[in-house]
């Protein structure tokens, strides 16, 4: 595993991760992080110095001199996270809040090898690289090894087969890379976005596949191979259509053979039904939607997703369409990276 703790112990990234949220003073630091005045103060004066933190202003608080108010100056580092899909490759540039900066896509061939992508996502990180930059987050199609950073056999490309595209993407770039799956760096944006108020959801990504990223008691479930939320490949039908990954009657492929004649009521009905079963299964109160099919009919996804779900007033789920439009993998993917950046686990 790549070492990635940028900062030089975990008091920093205590200190720096509280400081993501907002203006906030020393004094709430040390109330917030469990750390002695005395430390928080060590702590302040270095990330000052290496110029993470400013002093903004100051706050009242009753009586006695007011409190100084520290900052994170956003962009003092950057990170970049990547979406690739198997036409496409998006990149984006993103500063320490997570907030999108800059982007690049280009066209990928068809069934398109490891040497091939590697170039490319080199072409536009060079267009995108800062001297500020902290590495780059790959959000890829699976199945893969999210801690090994291998690409084991993606459906849809038939040349990767246990492709360590981790190193391959360091050695090229000359940068720490993180890899994971792109429905779970999807997630880990809503995650980002929204906070605490995301605890048990899925976010389900429909694209040239369908997958789910999963966010099970606040963090991302990845099972023990890294390779939970292969769920467009579970059987919906047991005598349907055959699918790409050499099973029958996957909800990927009824979604998409639906889609391709145009039958958008049938297309959103089995996403519906999907994510209803998702709901009874893993009792869930958040759905979130995303990925080019969504986004290009996005009023129909919504309606066949909540006409599908369970009625019951005791079992309220809501759903949404991510706000992140088309950089939700990308930008999930580097926040991925920040998050080693902020000293909080995977």
């Amino acid at each position: 595993m790549a070492n990635l703790r940028f900062l030089r112990g975990y008091n920093d990234a205590v200190v720096l991760g509280l400081a993501r949220s907002g203006a906030v003073t020393r004094v709430e630091l040390a109330d917030r992080s469990g750390l002695t005045p005395q430390a928080v103060s060590k702590v302040v004066s270095r990330l000052i110095d290496d110029g993470l933190l400013v002093e903004s202003g100051t706050r009242n608080v009753g009586v006695g001199k007011p409190r100084t108010l520290l900052k994170l100056v956003a962009d003092s580092r950057l990170a970049l996270g990547a979406q690739v899909e198997r036409d496409e490759l998006r990149v984006v540039l993103t500063d320490l809040a997570g907030t999108v900066l800059d982007r690049a896509v280009a066209p990928l061939p068809r069934d398109f090898d490891p040497p091939t992508f590697v170039a490319e996502l080199n072409r536009l990180v060079d267009g995108l690289r800062s001297e500020r930059l902290l590495g780059v987050g790959i959000g890829f199609v699976g199945p893969l090894d999210h801690r090994t950073g291998v690409v084991h056999y993606p459906t849809g490309l038939s040349e990767w087969h246990d492709v360590p595209l981790r190193a391959l993407a360091e050695r090229r770039l000359g940068l720490p890379v993180v890899l994971d799956k792109d429905t779970n760096t999807a997630v880990v944006a809503e995650a980002w976005r929204r906070g605490e108020e995301l605890r048990d959801a899925v976010l389900v990504l429909v694209g040239t596949g369908l997958g789910i990223g999963m966010l099970l008691d606040g963090r991302v479930h990845r099972g023990v191979r890294t390779n939970a939320g292969e769920y467009g490949h579970t059987t919906l039908q047991l005598d349907g259509p055959p699918c790409v990954c050499g099973r029958s009657g996957c909800i990927e492929a009824l979604h998409n053979l639906a889609a391709a004649r145009g039958d958008l009521v049938e297309a959103t009905s089995i996403v519906g039904v999907a994510v209803a079963d998702l709901v009874q299964l893993l009792d869930i109160d958040h759905v979130v939607l995303a990925g080019r099919a969504v986004l290009a009919e996005p009023a129909a996804y919504l309606d066949g997703v909540r006409a599908r779900l369970p009625k019951d007033e005791w079992l309220p789920v809501d759903v949404s369409i991510t706000p992140l439009g088309d950089d939700v993998v990308a930008a999930g993917a580097a926040m991925l990276l920040l998050s080693e950046f902020y000293g909080r686990p995977r």
